[in-house]
């Protein structure tokens, strides 16, 4: 090919493309139009549906999540459009079907970040804990830290910050103490056979009712729940009109102080447990075997004589 044929296929190629820009021309400021409306209008939208969210949910991450997912959408359509406009419909043929493999590739890789993500997003709208929270979770208490879209931080109140998966959190029971700000104390107790049960209730009741954090409004109760080996017992039971685990422990402390100075100053006793040993059984040994019946037979004969020099 000499410089003739390379300079006339040159110019045929240019000529060709010339053509098709010329022709393409309105299609190409068209597509510029909707391209530069379609980032305009996609930042007005995420502006209003930011503002939407945010009547919903006070979880500020989310809400820009959100806001910046709307976004994204109106630049992917805006995007689309576009090309079809420029007759690249192979192209975008193409890119969906990329698209679509990389989803679900990525969703199987990361099947278990998407569901403490997704479990973020219904803790954020449903709210069954806030910062601030005493909360019982997966057997961890404490105060809530923090709420974010892949976890939940804790503080627990033995020291340790525990750091639980929004998932475990979405799909497990919450104690939340901090709801109701109230908490009961259930106080065991056993007492003696030989006391009077109506005066054990009232000197009971009598001891914990001045307590300073016990609620006013739901009175202290006592039932008497079972005879024991050694003792009646009884259950005393106290709302107290707090969920702080310093206040709850302190009621606690100062109710067992004056229940036993009460029990003290009205001749109530807790009795020690009793047990009763018997070496006599099938299977064991006797007395006698152990050696211990000529040591009892001796005490026995020795308390016979000092009774016959008494007499």
């Amino acid at each position: 090919m000499d410089i003739n044929d390379a300079t006339q296929l040159l110019t045929n190629k240019l000529t060709r493309w010339g053509h098709e820009l010329i022709r393409l021309l309105p299609n190409i400021v068209l597509a510029a139009v909707l391209l530069v409306l379609g980032f305009f209008i996609a930042k007005l939208i995420r502006r209003l549906a930011g503002r939407l969210i945010a009547k919903v949910s006070h979880n500020a991450t989310l809400n820009n999540l959100f806001a910046s997912f709307i976004y994204i959408v109106f630049i992917g359509i805006t995007l689309f459009t576009v090309l079809s406009v420029l007759s690249l419909d192979k192209a975008v043929t193409s890119i969906l079907a990329g698209a679509g493999i990389l989803g679900l590739a990525l969703a199987f890789a990361f099947q278990d970040i998407a569901a403490n993500f997704m479990s973020g997003i219904f803790i954020s709208f449903r709210k069954p804990i806030k910062v601030g929270d005493i909360v019982l979770i997966k057997g961890f208490m404490g105060k809530v830290a923090e709420v974010n879209l892949r976890d939940t931080v804790i503080n627990t109140f033995t020291g340790p910050i525990v750091i639980i998966p929004n998932k475990d959190v979405f799909q497990n029971p919450i104690e939340n103490f901090t709801r109701s700000n109230k908490r009961r104390f259930d106080l065991n107790i056993g007492v003696s056979y030989g006391d009077d049960l109506d005066k054990v209730k009232q000197v009971t009741l009598d001891a914990v009712k001045d307590i300073e954090d016990i609620s006013k409004t739901q009175p202290t109760t006592l039932f008497f729940t079972s005879f024991g080996d050694s003792s009646i017992n009884l259950s005393v039971r106290m709302w107290i009109e707090s969920a702080e685990l310093k206040i709850y422990k302190k009621v606690g402390s100062e109710a067992i102080m004056r229940i036993k100075k009460a029990y003290d100053e009205n001749d109530i006793m807790i009795p020690y447990p009793i047990r009763t040993l018997d070496f006599g059984m099938k299977g064991g040994k006797t007395l006698q075997d152990m050696g211990l019946g000529a040591v009892l037979g001796n005490d026995e004969e020795e308390g016979s004589n000092n009774f016959q020099s008494h007499a």
